[in-house]
């Protein structure tokens, strides 16, 4: 305002002082207005109105600041005092940056808010019909636009991608009220693939006596091909993460499900053990994507605040597989033989393939080059190798005795007939789906009173290796319970990943998850192979192992568990991330 009034200054003939005379002038009235109070009042009244509505705003924004300040003191823990010097640092380099992104906005004289709005205006009337293609142009419309304001580098990558990814679902929830398109393109197809692989995961245990009998396998070929499903599970939990970033869920799921149907087809061929080893190993492969892709689409198509009850309801139907592997599976068994089963299921697998190639929508590829910055953190944060040993010392070997054992041990041990194996393998997959749901519910409630997840993993692994003592102490207590608690330890991911959640920000979250299941895999792997090794250490009577051998190898599993609880109890103060990598507030 000073610059303008300089400047009309310069003319001939004219001075400040007159031209703020005639501004006043203007404002006030003429010189036979200045008797008129009335006139004098009104004009007051309206500037004195202007600068209270000024007021009023910036009140609002000071209190909008001093909350969100608040919230992030009261969620961030308290660094101790050698850390607070770097912290401060680079705060301070955040706010330079911050203060340097409003002096540009400032600098083009456009509210950022007309401005986003603009274009998503011109994005809703280019966009294509399709409610769901709609959000997604839309939100790479307004993607485009937040990237003319912020030279982030690569790291800050994966941030655009879940900011994007949660404006998305914003848009395509306005949608959901009027029909169910994305449960039935998107959930439902991931949660089929999600069965299938519960399903192969889980059939062995009602399949080994069979194999056994007509291929003449020993313990440790059992252990071997079970386990052989988890190895290269585990082996390709990294390059898949890869690739759902680079090509999306969609492509990657029915790719992977079409090599677990040739491993399905060639394991109901199979003549020898290592043709029954190489269909085993395909068939993990290919479903080795399952879970972690359908996670992923969840959070490209759903609300943000959905996706939780999603994920639940995701674990619960896909553990549906592991109870068809039960009672379902030994009638078909006892119908049609398991070569024929392992063709049906192979047919069954291609269709889910041509399903989610055909119905789930595409998925822009986010970028490469951010993955590996985002694995070097989560690898290099000392907070996820607290957690990974008892995380999958305890998942892993519930996952192993669920998928085999349990069944060996009920025939071999408890001295069950078929029918009572199968009944207790019926009431163990029951027993994960609702585990997933009652740790979900209790870690939500527990969270309210101030208890977070990692107190909850805890008290579940203590009661875990409670459990295993007593099967080994054979102490008087229901089988029924004992083994329903082995497998509802199964669904402590829920914990896990809620865990991560707090370590990680958002934009690492699945990559972190993806790193975790890897070492949950690979310990099932173990599990499995270790114990078959130990208990043909001893010779079977009439085709049933000793009881000293199933509690040998209980008891090297428990002496792991108890040593990755011990570390994970550990005081805390020596295993705080570095400062450099603390969440920015925006991902928080």
């Amino acid at each position: 305002m000073a610059a303008r009034l300089a400047e009309a200054a310069t003319r001939p003939g004219v001075t400040k002082s007159a031209l703020v005379e005639e501004a006043l002038d203007r404002l006030l009235g003429s010189e036979d207005d200045f008797s008129d109070t009335a006139t004098l009042a009104r004009q007051f009244a309206a500037m004195s109105g202007q600068l209270e509505q000024l007021d009023r705003n910036l009140r609002i924004v000071n209190e909008t600041v001093a909350l969100h300040a608040r919230f992030h003191l009261a969620v961030t823990p308290l660094l101790p005092a050698a850390a607070q010097e770097a912290a401060f640092a680079l705060g301070a380099k955040r706010f330079e940056e911050f203060a340097a992104q409003v002096e540009r906005r400032v600098d083009r004289g456009v509210p950022l808010i007309q401005e986003t709005i603009d274009r998503v205006s011109a994005a809703r009337a280019a966009a294509p019909r399709d409610d769901v293609l709609k959000a997604r142009f839309i939100d790479t419309t307004i993607s485009r636009g937040n990237n003319d304001d912020n030279n982030e580098d690569e790291a800050a990558v994966p941030e655009k991608s879940a900011q994007s990814s949660r404006v998305t679902g914003r848009q395509v929830a306005a949608n959901l009220a009027a029909n169910g398109s994305l449960i039935l393109r998107v959930f439902l197809p991931f949660v089929t693939g999600y069965y299938a692989a519960y399903l192969f995961r889980s059939i062995n245990a009602v399949m080994a006596t069979p194999l056994a009998t007509d291929l003449g396998l020993g313990a440790g070929d059992l252990g071997l091909l079970t386990s052989v499903y988890f190895l290269t599970f585990a082996a390709a939990q990294i390059p898949i993460g890869i690739l759902l970033d680079r090509y999306g869920p969609r492509r990657v799921q029915s790719a992977l499900m079409v090599v677990a149907a040739l491993g399905s087809a060639l394991f109901a061929a199979s003549e020898n053990f290592p043709m029954l080893l190489l269909g085993r190993a395909l068939i993990g492969l290919g479903v080795a994507a399952a879970l972690t892709a359908g996670m992923q689409a969840l959070v490209l198509w759903f609300p943000r605040e959905r996706v939780p009850l999603l994920n639940g309801l995701m674990v619960m139907l896909g553990a549906l597989g592991a109870v068809t592997a039960t009672w379902p599976a030994e009638l078909l068994l006892a119908r049609i033989g398991w070569r024929e089963l392992f063709g049906l299921l192979a047919a069954l697998t291609a269709v889910c393939a041509i399903l989610v190639h055909l119905v789930v929508p595409e998925a822009a590829p986010a970028r490469s080059k951010a993955v590996s910055v985002g694995l070097k953190k989560v690898f290099g944060d000392p907070r996820f190798w607290r957690l990974a040993p008892l995380s999958a010392s305890s998942i892993g070997t519930a996952w192993a005795l669920q998928g085999l054992w349990a069944a060996q041990w009920f025939a071999d041990v408890d001295g069950f007939d078929r029918a009572g194996v199968v009944r207790h393998l019926f009431m163990m997959a029951i027993a994960l789906g609702v585990g997933g749901i009652g740790l979900g519910i209790a870690a939500d409630r527990l969270r309210r009173r101030g208890v977070g997840p990692e107190v909850l993993l805890g008290l579940v692994a203590t009661l875990f290796i409670a459990i295993q003592l007593a099967l080994i102490l054979r102490l008087p207590l229901p089988s029924y319970v004992l083994w329903s608690g082995v497998a509802a330890t199964g669904a402590a991911t829920v914990l896990s990943y809620a865990i991560l959640a707090e370590y990680f920000p958002k934009a690492l979250t699945g990559r972190a998850n993806g790193a975790l299941n890897l070492f949950h895999v690979a310990m099932a792997f173990a599990v499995q192979y270790a114990t078959g090794l130990v208990v043909q250490q001893w010779l079977p009577d009439a085709g049933h192992y000793p009881e000293e051998a199933y509690r040998t190898a209980f008891a090297l599993n428990v002496a792991f568990q108890v040593a990755a609880w011990i570390w994970f109890v550990m005081p805390r103060a020596s295993l705080r991330p570095p400062v450099a990598w603390r969440p920015r507030p925006s991902e928080s």
